[in-house]
């Protein structure tokens, strides 16, 4: 792994270009290596800290990049004077302002594009390896049972906090498109909402050892203050690894796309943010090759929260940064549409997931509506069909579609929607010194 790393520190240092397809390549195996680096640190931290709490560390670094992509856009849009009552910009309006106003709406896609890949491929695509990788390693997590593509990954009933929080997040986003933008309303609550989130997570007790093996063994069996200061570096370098290979991978992806046709708006809502995925989902993949799914899952869960929490929650605050005073990143109708698409999404994968298990069927519906979706939409903006709605419409249509399976499932799943909310609230009491009082849905 380290070997991996090295040799982009390598490229990164000479001042030669090597073309787009070798810097894909050589990020792209960049990443690879710090994604494992990622995950090792996060094994070996769980001997010391609640798992819950290593795993958001782990979620954060992992998708670093991301936030930095949206940042730039969001910094662009406020340097270039965007306001709700300038965008969208009209006739006469300067380059400086017609380029600020569609920063304003890049940042919003690339961090709709970025939420929606992350259940769509993410949750969708793990619970499917999990089950056919149980086959080799036995994994405990996955069971199976009669009926066609119905065998179910299980998830540990810890993940009420996150799948709480979630929902509460999901919930504010519906709001978020009536406001005519991202304000500091929306930055207090979701940012507010996140870190009530780590505050309860930190304060929970430190799972009982699992048996590890390899790299994450070994670290473990360090005394302290050595283990602690492996994970930290471990963090670090992989952190920054990450942070300045995944722009260059992005980037060179999107110039590659661009080669093929491929529209540069469709280009970073959609490939950079699946570039600024990757470290996450390779993380995964690592830990259900172990037999940890559970682990897995807690990861995607705990980076699906972040984003949809200090991700939107940070852009307001960027904006307003670069702006030089308080002010409201703006967005187009069609990324109210983005928003609402996404946070419908949300709604639906989290009424799957609301009785602590994923089946087959399901995370492939999950993945069906989504890739759909992303198609249909591509045939609408490069006409390659004669499709009668427009872009705008068939996102609202998906939405609607979405929160009436979800809502369906809520109520089919009512007892378990009961069931994991007082969990989440037990582990909020815990977090302050209280006794759970929702025994009866621990096990």
């Amino acid at each position: 792994m380290f070997n991996l790393l090295v040799r982009w520190d390598v490229v990164r240092a000479t001042p030669v270009h090597f073309g787009t397809l070798t810097e894909v390549a050589v990020t792209g195996v960049a990443v690879l290596g710090a994604s494992f680096l990622l995950a090792w640190g996060a094994e070996t931290a769980e001997k010391d800290v609640p798992r819950a709490f290593a795993i958001a560390v782990l979620a954060i670094l992992a998708v670093a990049p991301e936030y930095a992509v949206d940042a730039l856009y969001a910094w662009n849009a406020g340097a270039g004077g965007a306001t709700t009552a300038a965008c969208p910009a009209g006739p006469g309006a300067t380059e400086r302002l017609v380029e600020a106003c569609e920063s304003a709406n890049l940042a919003v896609a690339n961090m709709t594009g970025a939420n929606r890949i992350l259940i769509g491929l993410g949750w969708a695509g793990i619970a499917v390896f999990t089950v056919r990788r149980a086959r080799q390693t036995n994994d405990p997590a996955v069971r199976a049972r009669e009926g066609w593509l119905a065998d179910v990954v299980t998830l540990d009933r810890g993940i009420a906090t996150e799948v709480g929080f979630l929902f509460l997040a999901t919930v504010w986003a519906f709001f978020v498109p009536l406001g005519g933008g991202i304000d500091a309303l929306d930055t207090a609550l979701l940012v507010g909402l996140y870190l009530t989130y780590i505050v309860v997570i930190i304060r929970g007790d430190v799972d009982a050892e699992e048996e590890h093996v390899g790299v994450p063994q070994y670290f473990q069996s360090w005394s302290l203050p050595w283990r602690p200061l492996a994970v930290l570096t471990l963090f670090g370098y992989s952190g920054l690894m990450i942070f300045t290979a995944v722009e260059p991978f992005a980037h060179g992806l999107e110039v590659l796309g661009q080669d093929f046709g491929i529209p540069e708006f469709f280009m970073i809502q959609w490939i950079a943010p699946l570039a600024s995925e990757s470290p996450e989902l390779i993380v995964v993949v690592v830990l259900v090759n172990k037999a940890r799914s559970t682990a897995g899952f807690n990861a995607l869960i705990s980076s699906k929260l972040n984003q949809w929490t200090l991700l939107i929650g940070t852009l307001s605050l960027v904006f307003s940064l670069a702006y030089g005073g308080y002010g409201v990143l703006p967005f187009d109708s069609k990324q109210s549409a983005e928003i609402w698409i996404t946070a419908a999404q949300s709604f639906f994968a989290l009424a799957v997931l609301v009785d602590f298990e994923i089946s087959v069927r399901e995370a492939l519906s999950i993945f069906v509506l989504f890739i759909s979706q992303v198609l249909l939409e591509f045939a609408i903006i490069q006409d390659l069909a004669p499709i009668p709605v427009s872009s705008e419409e068939l996102l609202i249509g998906y939405a609607v579609a979405y929160v009436v399976i979800g809502a369906a499932l809520f109520w089919v799943r009512r007892d378990a929607l009961k069931g994991m909310l007082g969990l989440a609230a037990d582990a909020g009491r815990t977090a302050v010194g209280r006794d759970p009082v929702h025994q009866e849905f621990a096990d």
